[in-house]
């Protein structure tokens, strides 16, 4: 049956939830127009179904490995990281690997899984500072003063409270060079980050305070042209290994109602002193 075969009710129905995503029908699954028979047997990694998925197109070679490589770096931070932490309480609770990882991905918001996407926002209101005719430093001061007044003193990708300097970010810029060198990227974000770093050092008399993970796959993500957003979702799909994995490593060790610390220890009280209800007279 053609479109202008059926009733307009059917067309409105069907137009309900219209995709470009996707044309699923019996026998059929056709992902931006590729068959997945095709995909699986040309060899089609995750990274490359990410990119097709969110942008419409598969990704060169090169655009694949920078993704897949700021995809990988930021799986896991181990359970100190409020997500993880959840992912493991979650699994003693008698939940299933799905509600587990669900509990971690829902609490991944602007503080915690958020540095990214603002880190891109930032990246790129310099870059448009830059293109209005300002000096770059100037530019990154401006941009670095509306983004404290907007979000506060903590400059989302750069310091660690853990890391005096990031091992995964280093590796992650090294790659980005490399790619600018052989033209596969535009190269401009990654400077645009390190006038950041340059920028706050002269702004804390010299001490440097240096780019983390969340500001390193920015870079890529700004360098690949992925909006701000989707640096979040991708962040929340990279994370999500490794919440597997903990939920999972966590339903192996088993124990039940786990909580935040070990029940030897008591959350400090510092409420009112003990007192006896007054009587109901």
């Amino acid at each position: 049956m053609t479109s202008t075969d059926k009733p307009a009710a059917q067309i409105a129905s069907e137009d309900w939830w219209r995709t470009d995503i996707i044309d699923m029908q019996p026998g059929v699954i056709r992902y931006r127009g590729y068959p997945v028979q095709e995909l699986i047997a040309g060899g089609v990694g995750l990274a490359q179904m990410i990119w097709l998925m969110t942008r419409g197109e598969l990704p060169t070679p090169a655009q694949a490995r920078l993704l897949d490589a700021a995809l990988m770096a930021a799986v896991d931070h181990g359970p100190q990281a409020p997500s993880i932490a959840i992912a493991r309480m979650a699994a003693t609770c008698g939940v299933g690997l799905n509600n587990a990882m669900a509990s971690a991905v829902n609490v991944l918001g602007d503080v915690h899984g958020g540095a990214g996407e603002q880190a891109v926002r930032l990246y790129r209101d310099i870059a448009a500072r830059i293109d209005a005719g300002a000096a770059a430093a100037d530019a990154t001061g401006a941009a670095l003063d509306d983004f404290v007044a907007g979000h506060g003193k903590f400059i989302s990708g750069f310091g660690h409270r853990f890391h005096p300097v990031d091992p995964r970010s280093a590796p992650l810029l090294a790659l980005v060079d490399a790619a600018a060198a052989r033209g596969e990227v535009p190269g401009r974000f990654a400077r645009i980050a390190r006038g950041v770093e340059d920028v706050l050092a002269a702004r804390k008399g010299g001490r440097r305070i240096p780019m983390n993970i969340d500001g390193a796959t920015a870079v890529v993500y700004a360098e690949l042209g992925f909006a701000p957003e989707l640096a979040r979702g991708l962040f929340c799909l990279s994370r999500s290994v490794g919440i597997l994995a903990h939920a999972w490593e966590q339903t192996q060790q088993g124990g039940r109602n786990k909580g935040p610390m070990p029940r030897s220890f008591i959350p400090t009280y510092s409420g009112h002193a003990p007192r006896s209800v007054p009587r109901q007279d």
